[in-house]
């Protein structure tokens, strides 16, 4: 479209002449993505990331020597009437393919080294993830990731446009702030005027939206950078983009409305979007975690019961001793696998600490393979009354003692196989998970951390449970308390997370307490928001959505890298940039930090 503002070099975009712009003088700026001699008639086809156009030099009354510096990627700008194409040379593939540009004008705005561009971004052959990382600019020129950016856009100003009805304010936070425990590791950022003093780049904004809503706020909203120095994945980034909001006198059903709403704009969903509720027991049992894709069945059957009596230890040692055995069966009709596919799954499960994964096949009313033997009558009617599947097909089971273990690997393989047998429903589907733990275990450092994080108000059938609980007591009432908190999934991708906030002082301050924090850690990384608590703090909730996991699904990308538009590796570098890289000695010096004594010892 042309622009409503005058005043750019460029009139028209490389993607929108057609036959009723016959007879216009337009001028076109752009990249050349192909040049043609055909016998002393040249053509230039010109890009810019709304399309291509064809440029004719048949009329051209200048020197066609200018066109040895039109190399592929170089940046020109053309002048000229419109005309329709031939019958013969009319190109019905592109958008612009009955049209051509009869060239008046022609410059060299830019000139690429095209002896030494790393790849063409419209090029035949592709290039490397690397190669497209470090040279993040000609790989942006594509029409896949200038699709990306634009429904990025798109998509946070239906984010602010809904919330803004709903008549929330957008507050900024700030990004050098205080270092406070809340799961992942801090960026840090030294203080070159407070000696050995530190910032630290916000996991989130949690205390600083809590705070706005003892300020009055009422209802706060941000599209923010969070940073956490984590082991990275395909769906994770050091720095990422959260959509966050904070609401006063805020109830779960409020909040879950909202959050409906808005995913039902940001997904184009005209009839809107209610999302049904599963518990977070629940979600384990079936799926074994707590952002389960639900586009297929497979469901996880718990099977410990059959197996305490069995001869096979594997089985029953875990049955017996509180472990977990759990069981997945795939019957024929959605798929089968060869026994070198069976034994490759051990792959699937190794990094989730899974040893293996047992299996026997049915065929026929027969059981047969892996351990067949192992299976009487008795445990397969049992297996058999709990599938909803029938007949022929493969039973896989996964058994620890550790209960997580057995969780993530039964749940590997299942999304293993929903890959491979391509098993997904098309449509996106959503699921509430509710009732989480308040607390996790920690085996390593021998005490309760918060599963979700340390303002997470405890459900209140359980405030006294958590009030009269013991920290160190891993099997006391604490290890019983839920959490009031909820999260949204889709396709296997926690999307959002949120939870009623704890607004009275001393539950918090017994919050810290419970994570084992003394007195003087308190006050040290939270005294200031534990001092605010004691001024008149309205119940208040919220929710915070990943932007990037919003875009993945959206993008109908696995890798989060994808959606980003200066994405990191995943060991957190920049090779576009070349960074983390480090500072000067001056800087260092600066800064109070001696690295090179470091070095030298």
């Amino acid at each position: 479209m042309v622009d409503s503002i005058k005043g750019r070099i460029n009139g028209h975009n490389c993607g929108e002449l057609r036959e009723e712009n016959s007879g216009t003088e337009v001028v076109l700026c752009g990249w050349v993505n192909k040049s043609r001699d055909l016998g002393g008639i040249h053509f230039i086809d010109i890009r810019d990331k709304y399309g291509v156009t064809q440029l004719n030099f048949e009329d051209f009354k200048g020197d066609l020597s200018i066109l040895k510096d039109c190399s592929l990627e170089s940046v020109i700008r053309a002048k000229g009437l419109v005309r329709v194409r031939p019958d013969s040379a009319q190109n019905r593939k592109m958008e612009t393919g009955m049209v051509e540009l009869l060239v008046s004008e022609i410059e060299v705005m830019s000139q690429s080294d095209k002896d030494n561009i790393p790849f063409l971004p419209y090029g035949q052959v592709g290039a490397s993830d690397d190669l497209k990382l470090k040279y993040r600019y000609l790989d942006l020129r594509t029409k896949k990731l200038q699709d990306m950016l634009k429904l990025r856009s798109q998509t946070t100003f239906k984010v602010r446009n809904v919330l803004m009805n709903e008549d929330f304010v957008e507050v900024e936070t700030p990004m050098l702030y205080k270092s406070t425990p809340e799961g992942a590791r801090d960026y840090i950022v030294p203080s070159r005027v407070h000696p050995s003093q530190v910032y630290a780049l916000p996991q989130s904004p949690q205390t600083l939206k809590q705070l706005l809503m003892i300020g009055g706020t009422d209802k706060y909203f941000q599209i923010c950078k969070c940073f956490r120095d984590e082991d990275l994945r395909s769906d994770r980034q050091p720095e990422f983009t959260q959509i966050d909001m904070e609401i006063s006198f805020a109830t779960p059903e409020y909040i879950k409305n909202l959050i409906e709403k808005l995913l039902a704009e940001i997904f184009g969903l005209k009839d809107g979007l209610s999302i049904p509720v599963m518990g977070f027991d629940e979600a384990m049992d079936i799926y074994g975690c707590d952002k389960p894709d639900a586009r297929f069945e497979l469901k996880h059957m718990k099977a410990a019961e059959l197996f305490k009596s069995s001869e096979f230890k594997v089985f029953s040692g875990p049955a017996n001793s509180g472990g977990l055995v759990k069981a997945i069966f795939l019957p024929e009709s959605m798929g089968t696998m060869a026994r070198k596919d069976i034994d490759a799954l051990v792959e699937v499960v190794r990094p989730y600490g899974g040893k293996g994964v047992a299996w026997f096949k049915t065929q026929d009313g027969k059981r047969t393979g892996g351990v067949s033997k192992f299976i009487t009558d008795e445990i397969y009617s049992g297996l058999d009354s709990m599938s909803p599947e029938k007949g022929n097909g493969l039973w896989m089971f996964f058994a620890d003692m550790n209960h997580e273990v057995a969780h993530a690997s039964a749940d590997a393989v299942r999304r293993f196989l929903g890959n491979k047998f391509e098993l997904h429903c098309k449509e996106n589907v959503f699921l509430w998970i509710n009732d989480f733990p308040l607390f996790e275990w920690s085996e390593e450092a021998g005490r309760f951390a918060a599963r979700h994080h340390p303002f997470t108000q405890p459900k209140a059938c359980d405030l006294e449970k958590f009030l009269n609980g013991a920290p160190g007591d891993k099997n006391g009432s604490l290890s019983e308390c839920k959490a009031d908190a909820y999260d949204v999934v889709c396709n296997g991708y926690e999307l959002g997370g949120g939870s009623i906030r704890i607004y009275d002082n001393k539950i918090q301050s017994h919050m810290f307490k419970c994570l084992n924090m003394t007195d003087e850690e308190i006050d040290s990384q939270f005294g200031f928001f534990i001092n605010a608590l004691k001024f008149g703090v309205p119940p208040h909730g919220g929710l915070a959505f990943g932007l990037d996991r919003i875009m993945m699904i959206l993008m109908k990308t696995e890798f989060i890298k994808d959606v980003i538009a200066f994405p990191k590796t995943n060991s957190a570098t920049d090779m576009m940039a070349g960074s983390p890289s480090r500072p000067a000695a001056a800087q260092l010096e600066e800064l109070h930090f001696n690295w090179n004594q470091k070095e030298k010892k």
